[in-house]
């Protein structure tokens, strides 16, 4: 099996297990997020706006926004890193591409902290994503600039073995569950 068929067996799996565990929490799946960002208040960082059956980063952010900037990711286009803007809990949010909310108004900042959406991870801090390369290309230009700490986010239920990797996927740093912290 080529990698690419390896990648489309690896998400349909992991999309069924996230969907499970989704369905399955009954809130307050970002406490242990909530307690890993206190340790960096004031840090600028960025968050995301959960869609489908992503784990529920909002709480987490919205007491991060308390202490110092948290944006969202926007995509300008295909094939490029993401820019992030500014978002508190109370700011207005428009449509944006794949159905993820984004501010209204641009305030672009590149953060020290990244939380990352995905659909399956690995305990050495392999991720999988959508696939689309977003957050691989955004990861390598923000620690060009400099050290930047990417946060897996994910239901544990997500965790997979022998994950299809590639050469340009970045890792994470610590993977964040609902129930506990993975230093890879």
């Amino acid at each position: 099996m080529d990698l690419s068929a390896r990648k489309a067996a690896a998400r349909k799996a992991a999309f069924a297990a996230r969907k499970a565990a989704h369905d399955l929490d009954p809130g307050g799946a970002s406490g242990v997020l909530s307690s890993v960002l206190a340790g960096y208040r004031g840090v600028p960082l960025a968050g995301y706006m959960p869609i489908r059956t992503e784990i529920d980063p909002l709480p987490a952010m919205a007491e991060a926004a308390a202490h110092g900037p948290v944006a969202v990711p926007v995509i300008e286009a295909e094939g490029q890193p993401l820019k992030f803007s500014r978002w508190t809990p109370e700011g207005a949010l428009r449509e944006g591409p794949f159905g993820a909310q984004v501010p209204v108004v641009d305030a672009f900042f590149d953060p020290e902290i990244v939380i990352v959406p995905l659909v399956a991870f690995g305990r050495d801090g392999g991720r999988l994503g959508y696939g689309g390369g977003f957050y691989d290309r955004t990861l390598e230009r923000l620690r060009a600039r400099r050290a930047t700490l990417a946060i897996g986010f994910a239901y544990a239920a997500q965790e997979a073995l022998d994950l299809p990797l590639e050469a340009t996927d970045q890792p994470l740093d610590l993977i964040v569950t609902e129930a506990r912290v993975i230093e890879p």
